[in-house]
């Protein structure tokens, strides 16, 4: 059996071009009346021996850093990220692993930014009344960590660190400057951010719609990176997390925005939106229940709701996506994934 990881490696080495790898991938793809690009491939795992590495990754980068930590504020964080950096110059530039890169990765940037914390801790400048300044400036240096990462090895989670690096750099900055909006500003300023994530994250997806290089893996890190920045500040903003009076009135409006949010997922081909608003609908749909007069088994019937609509939805995705992309212009529909072909024709490239 052929992986896309071998049909990637492939094409890299020339033995194949990208239109057959193409070609083969959409084939496959008919077969289950789905194109390739609706499958959202990414890569996680080439083999269980990524699960075994990573798991000895973990083991060691846990040990590194509470040992580091013994010796200096930053020094656990210092160590981790050294350490992350040296091992993907094997794991991930030689080897090429996909789980261990992806944990190499995270502990490079998140060691810079401990390091950086750290290093600020211990100099008492972070408790300062303008603490988001130096928060703002370890951010910063975790976003020029992530920037570096991705020029040496490209991993396609790098790119959406970096934009959370960036977006949690702004957010602080803002918290700084303008001291009003530490009462009420955190969730506008989430929102923002999670905006700004899911326009990379277009920008990116946009730019390759078949869904057969390494730009759609750094769109649907981006992609997952910007769902929750986008649904948590929305449904908290609606009331649907702390409760309070209106629940039921809060609930309905929340199940009309994840009906939105549904929409927006169908018509860019990427399921991220919905599965981070989960949490949120079944509390919603479970408030409604109880409010309907059902106590006691609500978060039973929510789930079983929810979960049936999901099996749905997902079994008739591209049937779903058909009508949504009809109200939008050509231009943009171009540069969406296409939909399934008819049985027996040819797939749009």
């Amino acid at each position: 059996m052929y992986t896309d990881q071998d049909l990637d490696a492939a094409v890299s080495a020339g033995a194949i071009s990208p239109e057959a790898a193409a070609e083969l991938r959409n084939f496959i793809a008919r077969r289950a009346a789905a194109p390739a690009a609706d499958e959202e491939h990414f890569r996680l795992l080439t083999g269980f021996n990524d699960i075994f590495v990573a798991i000895a990754l973990l083991l060691m980068l846990t040990a590194a850093g509470w040992l580091g930590s013994q010796t200096d504020a930053s020094g656990g964080g210092l160590l981790v990220a050294i350490l992350s950096w040296g091992l993907a110059e094997y794991f991930t530039r030689r080897r090429r692993m996909a789980l261990p890169s992806i944990l190499l990765l995270l502990g490079f940037v998140g060691g810079v930014f401990f390091a950086a914390a750290g290093r600020v801790a211990s100099s008492d400048l972070l408790f300062g009344t303008n603490m988001g300044y130096p928060l703002a400036g370890c951010a910063a240096l975790a976003a020029g960590a992530a920037w570096l990462h991705w020029r040496r090895f490209m991993v396609p989670i790098t790119v959406a660190a970096g934009a959370g690096a960036a977006i949690l750099t702004a957010a602080a900055l803002l918290l700084a400057l303008v001291p009003p909006l530490r009462l009420h500003g955190g969730m506008p300023l989430m929102l923002a951010g999670g905006l700004a994530a899911f326009t990379l994250a277009m920008w990116w997806d946009t730019s390759d719609p078949t869904r057969t290089t390494r730009r759609s893996d750094v769109a649907f890190w981006l992609h997952l990176a910007a769902a929750p920045l986008i649904v948590h500040p929305v449904f908290s903003m609606l009331g649907v997390i702390d409760g309070g009076s209106g629940e039921a009135v809060a609930a309905g409006i929340a199940l009309l925005v994840y009906l939105v949010l549904a929409l927006v997922a169908l018509a860019v081909d990427r399921r991220a939106l919905l599965v981070s608003a989960l949490a949120y609908v079944f509390y919603a749909i479970s408030a409604l229940l109880e409010a309907a007069g059902t106590p006691g088994a609500t978060e039973a019937m929510a789930a079983l709701v929810i979960g049936s609509a999901l099996l749905l939805l997902s079994a008739f995705w591209q049937r779903a996506r058909r009508p949504v992309l009809g109200l939008l212009p050509a231009a943009i529909q171009a540069r969406l994934p296409p939909l399934a072909a008819p049985s027996g024709a040819r797939l749009q490239r």
